[in-house]
C-alpha cells in the first residue's frame, strides 16, 4: 500500500537505508522533488553502481546531497563563494543545487567535470538524516537515463528490483527537479531550470 506523503518513515527502515548506504549499495530515497538513487561516494564501486543502475553516461555529472552548509563547505575548494554563501542563506534547504570548485581531496567519480562538485541540501529531513548518518551522498533522479522521474516506490521497484537495495517509500512525489546554478566561476549561470524560478535566484543580487 502506497504510502502517505505525511507520515512519517520509521526509524526501522531508516537504520536499513543508513546500512545498506554504508555498505556501499543504491538506496531509492525521497527527497523534497522527487526520488533520487542514492550512494555513498567514499565507498568503493558505489558510484560505477549507480551509474550502471540508471544507465548514465560519465559525462552527465551527478549531484552530492549534504546535510547542512558546514557538510557542503567541506567539499569545496575554500569552502563556500560569496555568491554560493548569499544563494544558499535563502535557498538552503530546498530545490536548488549550487556548482562549485570541488575540494582538493575528493576524488569521487561523479561524472562530468571532475574539477567541480554539484552541491543541494534538500528540504526533506529523511534525506538530511541520511546525510548526518553517513555523509554525503550522491544521488540522482529514479528513472533510467533520459526519462520521466518515478513518483512512487512501487514504480522504482518494478523498474530497478533487485537492482536496488532498498526503496524508502515517502509517498507519491511530482515535484520538479532542482534548479542548477553554476558559481564556479565567480558569477550565476544557470544549468537547469527547475523548482525554483532562476529569475528567482538572480533577484538576491539586484
Amino acid at each position: 500500500m502506497e504510502r502517505k506523503r505525511s507520515e512519517p518513515v520509521p526509524e526501522v527502515l531508516l537504520e536499513r537505508a543508513a546500512f545498506a548506504l554504508v555498505a556501499g549499495q543504491v538506496v531509492a530515497i525521497p527527497t523534497d522533488t522527487v526520488y533520487g538513487l542514492a550512494v555513498n561516494p567514499r565507498r568503493k564501486g558505489a558510484l560505477e553502481a549507480l551509474f550502471s543502475v540508471k544507465a548514465r553516461p560519465t559525462s552527465s555529472q551527478t549531484a552530492v546531497l549534504v546535510s547542512g552548509t558546514e557538510q557542503a563547505e567541506s567539499l569545496c575548494e575554500e569552502g563556500f563563494s560569496e555568491l554560493a554563501s548569499r544563494i544558499a542563506a535563502d535557498f538552503w534547504p530546498g530545490a536548488v543545487t549550487l556548482v562549485l570548485r570541488r575540494g582538493e581531496g575528493v576524488h569521487w567519480a561523479l561524472g562530468g567535470d571532475d574539477a567541480t562538485i554539484g552541491l543541494r541540501c534538500p528540504a526533506d529531513p529523511l534525506a538530511r538524516d541520511l546525510c548526518e548518518r553517513v555523509g554525503p551522498l550522491a544521488a540522482t533522479s529514479a528513472n533510467l537515463h533520459g526519462q520521466a522521474p518515478l513518483c512512487t516506490a512501487e514504480e522504482i521497484r518494478a523498474a530497478f528490483g533487485e537492482k536496488v537495495a532498498l526503496v524508502v517509500d515517502g509517498g507519491r512525489l511530482k515535484g520538479l527537479a532542482s534548479t542548477v546554478v553554476d558559481v564556479s566561476g565567480g558569477e550565476l549561470r544557470c544549468l537547469r531550470e527547475g523548482a525554483v524560478p532562476f529569475a528567482d535566484v538572480q533577484s538576491l543580487f539586484d
